[in-house]
C-alpha cells in the first residue's frame, strides 16, 4: 500500500486528479469541514537518516503532507511558500518550519 492509499482513510470526499498533476489525492480530512488538495508524494532517502521532499511554487496542491510512523504531518503550501521566499530558503528542517507557520495539522495513526 502506498502513502496516498494509506492517508486515503483519514479524509472523506475522496477526488483524485484526472491526469497527472501537482497533487495526488484531495477531500476532507475527517473531523474537519474544508475540502483541500494534498501533495503527499513520498519523501526519498537522502542519507542515512535523513530524508527529503521536493516542493514547488507552482503546485496546484493546497496542503503538503509528510507521512512518519505514528503520524501524518500536514502543512499549508501557500504559507510554506511565503515563509521560503521570504527567507530565501532551498532546504528546510521540518521540525524547524513547523514552529513557524501558523497552520500545521497532525493527524495521529
Amino acid at each position: 500500500m502506498n502513502s496516498i492509499e494509506r492517508f486515503s482513510k483519514y479524509l472523506d470526499s475522496i477526488e483524485y486528479p484526472k491526469q497527472k498533476c501537482s497533487w495526488n489525492i484531495a477531500g476532507i480530512i475527517k473531523g474537519q469541514n474544508a475540502f483541500y488538495k494534498f501533495d503527499v508524494g513520498n519523501m526519498i532517502k537522502e542519507s542515512e537518516n535523513k530524508y527529503g521532499k521536493k516542493g514547488s511554487f507552482n503546485t496546484e496542491a493546497d496542503k503538503m503532507v509528510f507521512e512518519f510512523k505514528d503520524r501524518w504531518v500536514i502543512l499549508d503550501i501557500e504559507e510554506l511558500n511565503k515563509y521560503v521566499k521570504k527567507n530565501n530558503l532551498k532546504d528546510l528542517e521540518l521540525n524547524n518550519v513547523m514552529s513557524k507557520l501558523e497552520w500545521t495539522l497532525i493527524v495521529l495513526k
